[in-house]
Formats: structure tokens, C-alpha cells, sequence
């Protein structure tokens, strides 16, 4: 993701939703149907949004939580830094609830507010903080979902911080994800991430972070770009959900025995080993899984423990003659790199293709079990959905062989790049299905008509149906017995040497065209 934080109409967008309503949970729905809804950012404001007037400055007002996710019940501690004087905690539970969007669930009461030590800076480049705990939250009778703690301060300025209370057990459910992971590599809180250092440098970018520090921005623009829009579309389905985040997966991957199926948002793009394994073992006994974005599965990292507990950093030294844990399969390099290359259209069906991506959603398939409703046609086009990073299908090494292609959307990438973003289906050998949109922009098209995006209403409404269907399909359990995949990928590379970024030569692994470092 390049774009910058959600602001308020995004936000208004996301929340001003009208339809039907999908809690309690009830059994999986049919599959089919939609739900309507009307975006009318603007006629009101949710009490859990910031507007713009209302954001806190970077150093006036932030803070983090001692662990990224908690069981309902279990207590964490905030640390906040204000200049901005004494504040109050407000927790929200991302929701339908009628179209507000979210639930009030705890306030706290006025707590003093202090300007906490500034961050450190480790020979490693990673920025981290040695702040006193504010306050301990309870989170006694919360439900299981993805937070956010609105900070409010005594002049009125505002700040979020994300925390999911995790699920004990995914069983008979639909599991979504929040990714923690690449949350936390694009966070520029400090003036470092994985990517880059002061003034953008990129060879000034850490090699490890932590989580032991705020979000940049508004403190949850990854949960509420990648997450959200998810959360209110799955929250109306009528399918049983369950919540964890990327480092729940690595800690315990018991946690989906019995899941029906996995739900990835617009970009988890930062896997552990063990996350990764977790995943392929759930498929591998049944488990559905869909990617509602791209260039997932991209990075390969790993964790170390903080002063604050396990899993706080996130060791990403992108390269393997940086890292001093050599020829490793925990060595943190691509993971379609050496040492220890596993690409990740093993698992997701695709790969990675480039940014920034830009083009329209082209249904190949309009027979596709997951466009029914959408009215959709061979051809017919979604202008916008495509973007702003792509994945492709190739018949490569690690493809699935009955891999099916069911939409092929001529993209650009940036002004001279001409490939294709594919949306892909598979089914394995346990029955699980696979589904992959091929497009970070699909989730961000789930909150709205987007204009500047050129993401009109045939659009979103298109995103919706499909996603809508998606989380019922998972829900009924392993989608190969009904719907097994129809192998069709060599159809559409009947001219290798037309392939991007192949040489010609079907069998070598594409690399990606990224205009952004990635470095």
C-alpha cells in the first residue's frame, strides 16, 4: 500500500453503510445475494472517527499497546505520550452496528497526561521507546473483533490505537486477519521503517522494528485501509467469524483446527515461517483460505522479543548477505528468493506482479461460482479495482495445476510497463478452495466510490457481491467438493515471449516491476 492514512470521508465512507445487519451471527447463508448500501459520506459523523480538524500532531499526542492482540478478558497496558494534557481512552469495536460502523464498549476516566521520553535508536536502525504505562485496559465481556482506542486529549485533539481481541479458537468459523506484520513494516513512527529512513533514504531503512511504539499517521491506518472495509462486509454475511492477527498465527497454530476458512486483507505481505505453515497446514486439512488483495506472501521476516514480551520485533533484513542468520529457512529475504525459496504461488495461486499497478477488473469467467449476482459478462470491466499493487498467474514451478484464471485485466505499471493483474481459484487435494482478487484496491473499493482512484459505483458494488460471497462460500466448508477448479492457465500463455517480466521463457520466475523501493 502507497496510499497515505483513511481520512474522514474514507472513514465516512466505510461506516455510513445501510443494509441489512449481520450480528448475531447465524449459520452461513446461502450463497448469493448482496447487500445494499448506500454511500453518503458527509450527512454524518460517527463518534469513533477523527475528522481532520481533530487529528493530533505526530509528537502531540500517540501511543501503543503491550500486546498486539489479547483473549477477552485478558488486560494490556497502554503507554501514551501527550503534550496535549490529560486524555481519556475510549474502546470501539469495529462493526456493521446499523451503519455506525463501530461500538463503544469502554471509556476510561481522565487520565494525567505526560510527554514520554523520545524514541532510541539501535545500531540496527530501529526505532523503539521506553515509555511508562498509562493506564491497564480491562477487557472483560469484549467481544472478539479489531479495536480501536480513540485517544482524546483536554484540547480536543485525537489519536488511534489498533488492538484485536484475538479468538480463542477458529473452529466452524471464518477467520480474518488483521496483518499486523506489514502494518508495522510501513510504519514510519520515529522516522524509520522497512523501508526507509529520514528524508525517504531507503538505504537508511531499518532492519528490524518493533511493536513496541506508535503507528505513524492517524495509529491504525493498516487496520483501517485493509481491514475494515472487510470486517463490514464479513459483520453482515451471516457467517460465524473469528479474529486473530498475523502473530497469532505464528504463536499458535492450533488456532485454526477447524476453521472453515482463512480470510486475508488487501496486503499481508509480511510472513513468518511459521505463519506460513500454519496456513498451508490449515489447507492442507480443508481449510478455505482467500487473498482479498495482492503481493501477498512477498516477504519472509522473523521475530525476537522486546522488554514488553515475545514477538515485539520483527527482523526484516531483506537480504541475505545482510543477515546474520545465514542459510536459514528463517533467513529474511523474499520468499521467492534464495536461501530456501518457496514463492508464494504455492500457496496464493499467483505471484506478486508490480507497482503501481492501474487498470480495470476484466472478467474472463462470468460462470465463476463467486460473480454469481454480479450480473457480469466475458469482458465486462471494472475501471479503478485494479491497483495499487497487482499479482499475475504463471504456469511456473509451484503453480497449483488446476489453477483457474477467472478474470485477466489488462494493467499498466507506471507510464511504459504493460502486463496483466489475474484473479485466480484453486481447489487442493484436502478440497479447500483458494481464491486470490489480484489487486490491493479491491478491499479499498469495499468503503466506496473513490473518484481520484477512478473506482466508480458498477465498481464497488461488483467488490461487494463478490466479497459477500466469498465469506458464504468459505463458511460451508472445503469449496472442492462443490466447486473443484477447472485448470485453464496454459490457455492464456500460448505466446510465452509475451509474458511479463519472463525473458520468454515460461519456467523462470518472473521478477516484479516495483517503482517504489522496495529495497
Amino acid at each position: 500500500m502507497r496510499r497515505g492514512f483513511v481520512g474522514v470521508v474514507g472513514l465516512l465512507a466505510i461506516v455510513l453503510l445501510t443494509g441489512c445487519q449481520g450480528s448475531p451471527k447465524h449459520p452461513a447463508a446461502a450463497l448469493g445475494g448482496s447487500v445494499s448500501h448506500a454511500v453518503t459520506a458527509g450527512s454524518r459523523t460517527a463518534a469513533w472517527v477523527i475528522t481532520d480538524s481533530r487529528m493530533a500532531g505526530p509528537a502531540d499526542l500517540a501511543g501503543y499497546t503491550d500486546h498486539v492482540s489479547v483473549t477477552s478478558g485478558e488486560p494490556f497496558r497502554l503507554f501514551v505520550s501527550s503534550s496535549d494534557g490529560n486524555f481519556t481512552v475510549r474502546a470501539f469495536r469495529l462493526d456493521w452496528y446499523d451503519g455506525t460502523g463501530a461500538k463503544l464498549v469502554w471509556t476510561s476516566s481522565v487520565v494525567p497526561g505526560v510527554t514520554q521520553p523520545p524514541p532510541t535508536l539501535t545500531p540496527l536502525r530501529m526505532i523503539t521507546t521506553n515509555w511508562k504505562p498509562s493506564l491497564t485496559v480491562p477487557t472483560k465481556g469484549w467481544l472478539p473483533g479489531a479495536y480501536v482506542l480513540l485517544l482524546r486529549a483536554a484540547n480536543g485533539k485525537e489519536k488511534y490505537v489498533p488492538i484485536v481481541v484475538r479468538s480463542e479458537s477458529a473452529r466452524d468459523a471464518v477467520l480474518i486477519v488483521d496483518a499486523v506484520n506489514t502494518e508495522e513494516a510501513y510504519n514510519a513512527w520515529g522516522g524509520y521503517s522497512l523501508y526507509h529512513g529520514p528524508r525517504s533514504v531507503a538505504a537508511h531503512r531499518s532492519l528490524e522494528v518493533t511493536f513496541d511504539r506508535p503507528y505513524d499517521d492517524g495509529g491504525a491506518r493498516g487496520l483501517l485501509n485493509y481491514a475494515a472495509p472487510v470486517i463490514q462486509e464479513a459483520e453482515q454475511s451471516g457467517v460465524r467469524l473469528a479474529y486473530a492477527t498475523s502473530a497469532d498465527l505464528d504463536a499458535d497454530p492450533g488456532l485454526l483446527a477447524g476453521a472453515r476458512g482463512i480470510v486475508f486483507g488487501g496486503h499481508d505481505e509480511y510472513w513468518t515461517l511459521a505463519m506460513r505453515n500454519a496456513v498451508t497446514n490449515a489447507r492442507d486439512h480443508g481449510t478455505n483460505l482467500a487473498f482479498l488483495g495482492a503481493n501477498s506472501v512477498f516477504w519472509r521476516v522473523r521475530y525476537a522479543p522486546s522488554r514488553l514480551g515475545a514477538r515485539r520485533i520483527m527482523i526484516g533484513y531483506k537480504d541475505a548477505r545482510l543477515d546474520p542468520v545465514k542459510n536459514q529457512p528463517v533467513t529474511t529475504v523474499r520468499w521467492r528468493s534464495n536461501p530456501f525459496a518457496d514463492p508464494e504461488n504455492s500457496l496464493t495461486g499467483m505471484l506478486y506482479e508490480c507497482f503501481p499497478a492501474v487498470g480495470a477488473f476484466t472478467v474472463r469467467d462470468p460462470g465463476f461460482f463467486l460473480f454469481a449476482g454480479t450480473g457480469a459478462r466475458a469482458g465486462t470491466a471494472y475501471p479503478g479495482l485494479i491497483g495499487d499493487e497487482a499479482d499475475r498467474a504463471y504456469p511456473i514451478p509451484g503453480t497449483p495445476a488446476n489453477l483457474q484464471v477467472v478474470a485477466h485485466s489488462p494493467t499498466t505499471c507506471g507510464p511504459t510497463h504493460h502486463t496483466y493483474s489475474d484473479a485466480s481459484y484453486y481447489t487442493a487435494p484436502s478440497g479447500a478452495g483458494v481464491f486470490d482478487t489480484g489487486s490491493i484496491e479491491w478491499v479499498r473499493a469495499l468503503a466506496g466510490p473513490d473518484p481520484k482512484a477512478g473506482v466508480g459505483p458498477a465498481a464497488v458494488a461488483f467488490a461487494r457481491t463478490v466479497t459477500l460471497n466469498v465469506f458464504r462460500a468459505l463458511a460451508s466448508g472445503p469449496l472442492g467438493r462443490t466447486h473443484p477448479a477447472h485448470g485453464d492457465l496454459s490457455r492464456l500463455h500460448e505466446s510465452p515471449s509475451t509474458a511479463s517480466g519472463t525473458g520468454g521463457v515460461v519456467g523462470k520466475l518472473p521478477a516484479p516491476v516495483d517503482l517504489h523501493v522496495k529495497a
